[in-house]
């Protein structure tokens, strides 16, 4: 049977988790679109839900079959219902839930990680974590008045890479740090005013890297208490780089430096 009311009460029921109270309290987030699908089924994500059109198992019937083996609930559902359940315009076919309890990263071992304050938009967060899966990031740690990391925006700006990630968030970032630092990991900030550019510095010693709020940056405290201080070097015309582009250059040079290292030790 095909729901076909917005006032079915599990589309009320869904439609609460686009909101990070609703996500709270249901334990639970959304999974919009067929790519994100995809992306969970391969990381086998256990769905709680799954809401899907006719045309959508029509058009996608293997991936509809794997849904359907991991879904506790399927419900076929009009295109209208789909997209009150959505938080897109424009819905493709399908809309999943999952339960918000993820792998906790570990500073025990870590190679690589992130540490980020203060984010507030989820297409930055979103980026980064993209970003941070390409370059072997293994732990990224949030201050709990950054975005919501189980918002949609930030799933559909990750492109599913937040599935493969082991993500916190953390009441006292500084205590992460501090502990990150007696296990000698190196934590590095970034400062305009620092006197040595990202690119000198040393990257091949496990590294934690912290990255602070869009407008006003790290704040002092925790750029006090980073082992050092990098400066990403720009023209006079720009103030400064947005954070997911700073992120990007960051990573992309520890990736840079890691490989010749190994060409190196392998030679």
């Amino acid at each position: 049977m095909t729901i076909a009311s917005r006032q079915n009460p599990l589309v009320k029921q869904l439609r609460q988790l686009h909101r990070a109270k609703g996500r709270r309290e249901q334990n639970r987030f959304l999974l919009e679109g067929t790519h994100l699908l995809e992306t969970a089924c391969g990381v086998n994500c256990s769905l709680d839900t799954a809401c899907y059109t006719a045309e959508w198992r029509e058009r996608y019937p293997q991936l509809w079959q794997e849904v359907a083996g991991r879904a506790k609930r399927l419900e076929m559902v009009t295109p209208a219902v789909l997209e009150a359940i959505a938080t897109t315009v424009h819905p493709d076919g399908i809309v999943a839930t999952a339960s918000r309890e993820r792998p906790t990263p570990q500073l025990d071992g870590l190679r690589l990680g992130l540490l980020l304050e203060s984010l507030q938009d989820p297409g930055n967060l979103g980026t980064i974590l993209r970003t941070a899966v390409a370059t072997g990031v293994e732990g990224v740690w949030l201050s709990e008045d950054s975005v919501d990391p189980d918002s949609p925006k930030v799933l559909r700006a990750s492109a599913g890479a937040w599935l493969h990630l082991a993500i916190a968030t953390c009441p006292n970032l500084s205590e992460t740090l501090r502990a990150a630092q007696v296990r000698g990991i190196q934590v590095i900030a970034t400062s305009p005013q620092a006197r040595e550019s990202y690119w000198d510095l040393d990257w091949t010693a496990p590294t934690l890297i912290l990255l602070g709020n869009e407008g006003a940056g790290l704040s002092p405290e925790l750029r006090l208490l980073a082992d050092q201080q990098v400066s990403i070097p720009v023209d006079d015309k720009v103030d400064s780089l947005n954070v997911a582009i700073a992120a990007a250059l960051l990573l992309y040079e520890v990736q840079r430096q890691r490989r010749s290292d190994s060409d190196l030790r392998v030679g």
